[in-house]
């Protein structure tokens, strides 16, 4: 089993990738990090990793879920990149996992996926505008499943999005 994660080049929240990382790495699930281009990427809180593959090297046949991280960076550089809406739209088409924690919901609702869709995003105006306009059903929790699809709020609802995206990998497999 292995996931693809991605952040974007600058300003992804690090917690965001921290706790989904842990998480994955305690359930002994491979994952890959990706961004608009590989090499180091830098947190919101200063933390630094490496984006071994960009975008373009994501083939979703290898993968059995997508998660995007938040952060201001997200809105910057991951809101209006195609490639990435594309992926999340074969992701999604294909019945895997799809997740998205804190600005990044905008991206699968930028994506089409969360017409009709229980989901949450973190609360600024615009993120819940975008949201709408992608006819999301805005729940008021920090975690919001449906699905095969998770959003979460923001950086306090981490490691309870990485639990649900782990719990939610290894149900396909039960």
């Amino acid at each position: 089993m292995k996931v693809v994660i991605a952040i974007a080049p600058e300003k992804y929240r690090d917690e965001e990738l921290a706790e989904p990382v842990a998480a994955l790495n305690s359930a002994g699930i491979a994952f890959d990090i990706a961004s608009t281009r590989p090499g180091t990427c830098t947190g919101m809180l200063g933390g630094k990793t490496i984006a071994g593959i960009s975008f373009d090297d994501i083939d979703p046949k290898n993968y059995n879920g997508l998660i995007i991280v938040g952060g201001s960076g997200c809105q910057t550089h991951l809101w209006e990149d195609d490639l990435l809406v594309r992926l999340a739209i074969c992701f999604f088409e294909t019945g895997k996992v799809v997740a998205a924690i804190c600005l990044a919901p905008v991206v699968l609702a930028k994506a089409g996926i969360l017409k009709q869709k229980k989901a949450t995003v973190y609360d600024s105006p615009v993120a819940v505008l975008e949201m709408k306009k992608g006819k999301a059903v805005l729940v008021g929790q920090p975690v919001v499943t449906d699905g095969r699809i998770i959003t979460a709020n923001g950086p306090p609802a981490a490691k309870d999005f990485a639990a649900a995206v782990v719990k939610e990998l290894k149900d396909e497999f039960r």
